[in-house]
């Protein structure tokens, strides 16, 4: 890793493509904060001193504060965001992602809808480069909830359906079973993304990445983008009831999601991975306000290994804003990868910061 803060993007690429961002409003779209929001509203700090009643663990150590899921994040929100990268890193962000974000209605497609409302683009804000919506391959209506997106908008790349999910209950699950990639009716189902040539991105925990390779396997044609590192619950502090308790545990999961990455890697190649989720509380951060030296030097084991395994042509940045921002800046999540990343050289950086993003997304 370079000397922290000297990383510069200047003369690599003109702008920053962001492969992972999210937004919402809990007051005027179906959102899983939108029964409490209001009273956010009212009494943020009360609303704050009382989060340990108000969401049990799991959801507490996911979101470490109601701030940033409990009020609106729109394009003008993320902008002012993303425009620390011209200080930290020399260049500003161009274009973002948007990832599905728990649209609740039994119509997925409306989200991809509503994106297509909101006003990217304008000046001084980035623009809305694609849509990666949600739908659930074992539905009887799959290919029909696909094409409803296509419909919804031009920017529709793909799909994500978030499986994650852990045998210890205080962490955060997204799915209410196991196995749920490796399933008869889902693996039947996730035809239809091939069919149409759409991307898949996976989120799953660590001890979830050889569902990744059944899948990957099954469906050689299909683009699959790995979320967040698969992220190895708790490696950077103790998480949940029972997880990451020790420092021996924590060197065990580490060299567990290192062989099983290293698999997915080698044995998929059409298999992509996103250096988002630097500043994922999931992975056990609880301090707020991590300066770019400190993120840099928790992830670099998560870093490195990404990219020496899935290689150059095989990588994309994603802020994960806002769910990040509760540990670190917009700036200082950027200038952290940036840092550790510099050592491959320009061509490496030019890469995951930009193009490898427009060729797997079709920018």
């Amino acid at each position: 890793m370079t000397d922290p803060l000297t990383t510069s993007l200047q003369g690599v690429v003109p702008a920053i493509v962001d492969t992972h961002i999210h937004q919402w409003d809990p007051f005027t779209t179906p959102r899983e904060a939108s029964r409490l929001a209001p009273l956010y509203r009212r009494a943020p700090r009360l609303f704050e001193r009382l989060l340990p009643v108000l969401l049990p663990q799991a959801k507490r150590e996911l979101v470490l504060t109601a701030e940033h899921v409990a009020q609106p994040y729109l394009p003008e929100d993320y902008a002012r965001d993303a425009a620390e990268t011209v200080e930290a890193v020399g260049v500003p962000v161009e274009a973002a992602v948007h990832v599905q974000a728990g649209w609740h209605r039994p119509d997925p497609s409306e989200e991809t809808a509503w994106l297509e409302t909101l006003p990217f683009g304008a000046p001084g804000r980035p623009e809305l480069a694609a849509v990666v919506g949600t739908a659930d391959p074992r539905a009887p209506d799959f290919g029909a909830q696909l094409d409803a997106h296509a419909r919804a908008s031009e920017r529709f790349r793909g799909i994500r359906f978030m499986t994650t999910w852990h045998p210890d209950r205080g962490v955060m699950d997204w799915i209410d079973e196991p196995g749920v990639m490796t399933s008869t009716s889902f693996l039947r189902g996730f035809a239809a993304v091939a069919e149409r040539g759409l991307t898949f991105d996976a989120y799953v925990y660590s001890h979830q990445l050889p569902e990744v390779v059944t899948l990957a396997r099954e469906h050689p044609e299909t683009t699959i983008v790995l979320d967040h590192y698969a992220p190895p619950v708790g490696v950077c502090g103790p998480m949940g009831r029972s997880t990451a308790r020790t420092e021996g545990e924590r060197r065990d999961l580490l060299a567990r999601w290192r062989d099983d990455l290293a698999q997915l890697a080698g044995t998929c190649p059409n298999v992509v991975a996103k250096h988002s989720g630097l500043a994922f509380p999931t992975l056990g951060h609880r301090e707020r306000g991590l300066t770019r030296q400190q993120l840099a030097e928790r992830v670099a084991p998560l870093v490195e290994h990404t990219t020496q395994v899935f290689g150059p042509d095989r990588l994309l940045f994603g802020s994960n804003y806002p769910m990040d921002k509760s540990v670190a800046s917009y700036g200082v999540v950027v200038g952290a990868l940036a840092d550790l990343l510099a050592d491959g050289g320009p061509d490496l950086l030019r890469k995951v910061f930009r193009h490898n993003a427009r060729a797997v997304y079709r920018l």
